[in-house]
């Protein structure tokens, strides 16, 4: 297992048409993986890539990509071209592409602040936890469109609603949230006990 997340020689980096043309490439093949349950593109404007976490949270569960899922993030991500250049890097040369899994930075960090420090490009990715996807819906879209997202990505990947709560703030976008809790609840419980949902299990 070490090996598999030792980092790997940096390649050269392409630029210019042939980047953006692998890149187009590499992105339309990891939209495919919408039809696989563990993985998927939660959001190509923002950056952000979603990994199955659980299907039941308690709000004292830590908040973080586990190595079991990043492993398999990895998987999928190799016959792609990427390849790990550091612990929380996975680039892909000729795509001119990076995947970033943020650093997990304190028990008490808020999920709406994973992301914060990490110098991403506007062609790269970050590899989140559900909840911590939710939270940057909450953050970069008005409430109807946050609300619609949410509940696309619950249908797949259930997050955290609890620490999520717990971890609002009193900005307006955050008060608003706050009020249609009840609802993205209710939607949720339902899928997490409907098919095909009911029957996943964490990968570890």
């Amino acid at each position: 297992m070490m090996q598999l997340f030792a980092a790997k020689p940096a390649q050269p980096t392409a630029v210019g048409p042939e980047a953006e043309a692998a890149r187009a490439q590499v992105v339309e093949r990891m939209r495919a993986f919408s039809a696989e349950p563990y993985f998927q593109i939660a959001d190509e404007k923002l950056g952000m890539l979603s990994v199955f976490d659980d299907l039941k949270y308690d709000r004292a569960d830590v908040d973080m990509v586990s190595p079991a899922m990043r492993k398999h993030v990895v998987g999928k991500l190799g016959p792609l071209g990427f390849r790990q250049t550091s612990g929380t890097v996975l680039e892909h040369a000729e795509a001119d592409m990076r995947v970033h899994i943020p650093k997990f930075h304190a028990l008490g960090a808020s999920p709406f602040d994973i992301a914060r420090y990490t110098e991403k490009r506007p062609q790269d990715y970050c590899l989140l936890t559900p909840t911590q996807v939710a939270c940057q819906y909450v953050d970069h879209y008005e409430l109807d469109d946050a609300v619609q997202r949410i509940e696309a990505l619950i249908a797949k990947h259930p997050i955290n609603l609890l620490k999520l709560a717990d971890y609002l703030e009193g900005k307006p976008k955050h008060r608003a949230f706050r009020e249609v809790l009840g609802h993205i609840k209710l939607k949720q419980r339902i899928a997490v006990e409907s098919e095909p949902l009911c029957r996943r299990r964490s990968l570890g």
